[in-house]
């Protein structure tokens, strides 16, 4: 089994989607990281990111059928895989296991 070290932007893509469902594809995404996150995100980093996740087989991808809206193009929605939902689970736990024993609120510099 290949373990896969999830970057940050990574992580949020990947919660983004587990959030959104069926209904995950590049701007529902790049909308549910900044209304969680507060902060801005680029398209292009989205899609380049879930690019590099369906590479490692974390995300899978299907084009829907063509919309009127879209000029008669689908769009291309995304799922997450059961190793994208491990890869997951183990950034948290790591996380997790780094901030215990720690008080984020007293952290200081020494």
């Amino acid at each position: 089994m290949t373990r896969h070290t999830l970057g940050e932007f990574e992580q949020l893509v990947l919660l983004a989607i587990v959030h959104l469902r069926k209904d995950a594809y590049g701007i529902p995404i790049v909308d549910e990281i900044q209304r969680r996150t507060g902060r801005e995100v680029a398209r292009a980093a989205v899609y380049v990111t879930l690019r590099r996740l369906e590479e490692k087989g974390l995300v899978s991808s299907w084009m829907g059928e063509p919309t009127a809206e879209r000029g008669g193009k689908g769009r291309r929605y995304v799922n997450i895989e059961p190793s994208g939902l491990r890869a997951l689970r183990e950034s948290r736990q790591a996380s997790e296991q780094m901030w215990r024993g720690l008080d984020p609120a007293s952290l200081r510099l020494q």
